[in-house]
C-alpha cells in the first residue's frame, strides 16, 4: 500500500485508483448477487426449468443471454435461480467452520493446558490433510448431497478458523484492559463474554467475508464431481458437471456458471478486504 493511500484509510476515505473502482464494482455484484437470491423471478428471463427440444444447444444470444442446455434450457435463468443454492451453501458451510472454529478456540485458549495442548495438536494433524481432500473423506463417510457437501466444507474450515481466532483470544486474553477486570474481581464467565468476545468477534465479519469465496469454490468442486448437488438442480457446480460432456460443442454450459463462481469469489474478496482497510487493518 502506498503512502497516499494509507493516508486516506487513516483519514477515513477510501483511496484512489484501481482499490475504489474494484470495492465499488464489487459492491455492485454483490447487490446483483442478493437481488438474484431474493428476487430471481425479476431477475430471470425465463423459466429455469422449461424445457424446449427445438433450442437445444443454441449459442448465446439476445433470446437467450447465456445460450441453452442440451433440453433447451436457459442458461442464463439458471444460472440466476442457481445463485440461491450456491449462495446457501458457501454462507452455512463459513458458519459451520466459524463456529466450530470458535468453539475449538474457546477450549485453547481457556480450558487449561490439556485441552490447549490436545486441540493445536488436533488441528495440526487436520492441517496436513488439503482441505478439499478432508472435505472428500466426510463425505464418503456420510454419503455425497447437497446437505452433506455443505457439513463437509464447514468441517474442513473449522481448523484454519480455529487457529486464527485462537491467536486473537490469547492476544485480548493478556490486554490491559482484561487484566484490570481481573483485579475487580469479575467473574471469568463474565470478562469471557463483556471483554473478550466482543473483542475477538469483531474481525470474524471480515474473516468470514473472505471465507465465503472459498466455501463457494470447494461446494462447486464437490458437486462437479457429483458428490454435492445433483442435476437438474440449478447450482453452478451442477452446471459444470453437467456441461463438461458438451464442452467441445456448446462451451456456454461451463464458461459462465464458472464465471459465476470466479467473480463471486473475487467479489466476496475484493469486499473483505475493504472491510479490513475500514477496520484499520493492513
Amino acid at each position: 500500500m502506498s503512502e497516499l493511500e494509507l493516508r486516506s484509510v487513516v483519514a477515513g476515505r477510501a483511496p484512489r485508483g484501481r482499490i475504489r473502482i474494484g470495492t465499488l464494482l464489487a459492491g455492485l455484484f454483490a447487490l446483483y448477487l442478493l437481488a438474484a437470491c431474493l428476487f430471481p423471478d425479476a431477475v430471470a428471463t425465463a423459466d429455469p426449468n422449461q424445457i424446449s427440444p427445438k433450442e437445444a444447444f443454441s449459442g448465446p444470444s439476445l433470446a437467450h443471454w447465456f445460450g441453452t442446455d442440451e433440453s433447451g434450457r436457459d442458461v442464463y435463468s439458471r444460472v440466476v435461480f442457481g445463485t440461491a443454492n450456491s449462495l446457501l451453501i458457501g454462507l452455512t458451510a463459513t458458519a459451520i467452520g466459524l463456529l466450530l472454529g470458535l468453539i475449538l478456540a474457546v477450549l485453547a485458549a481457556f480450558g487449561g493446558r490439556f485441552f490447549d495442548f490436545t486441540v493445536n495438536r488436533t488441528v495440526e494433524v487436520l492441517f496436513a490433510f488439503p482441505g478439499l481432500l478432508l472435505a472428500l473423506l466426510v463425505i464418503v463417510i456420510a454419503g455425497p448431497g447437497p446437505v452433506t457437501a455443505t457439513l463437509a466444507v464447514g468441517l474442513s474450515t473449522a481448523p484454519g478458523y480455529a487457529r486464527i481466532i485462537r491467536g486473537q483470544l490469547v492476544g485480548i486474553r493478556s490486554s490491559g484492559y482484561v487484566e484490570s477486570a481481573r483485579v475487580l474481581g469479575h467473574p471469568p464467565t463474565r470478562i469471557l463474554g463483556r471483554h473478550i468476545l466482543p473483542n475477538a468477534l469483531a474481525p470474524l465479519l471480515v474473516l468470514a467475508t473472505l471465507g465465503i469465496g472459498q466455501a463457494i469454490v470447494w461446494a462447486s468442486a464437490l458437486s462437479f464431481l457429483g458428490l454435492g448437488a445433483l442435476p437438474p438442480t440449478a447450482e453452478w457446480g451442477a452446471m459444470l458437471s453437467a456441461g463438461r460432456t458438451y464442452i467441445g460443442t456448446a462451451w456456454w454450459l461451463t464458461v459462465f456458471p464458472g464465471l459465476m463462481i470466479v467473480l463471486t469469489t473475487i467479489a466476496s474478496t475484493v469486499l473483505g478486504r475493504a472491510l479490513t482497510r475500514i477496520g484499520g487493518r493492513p
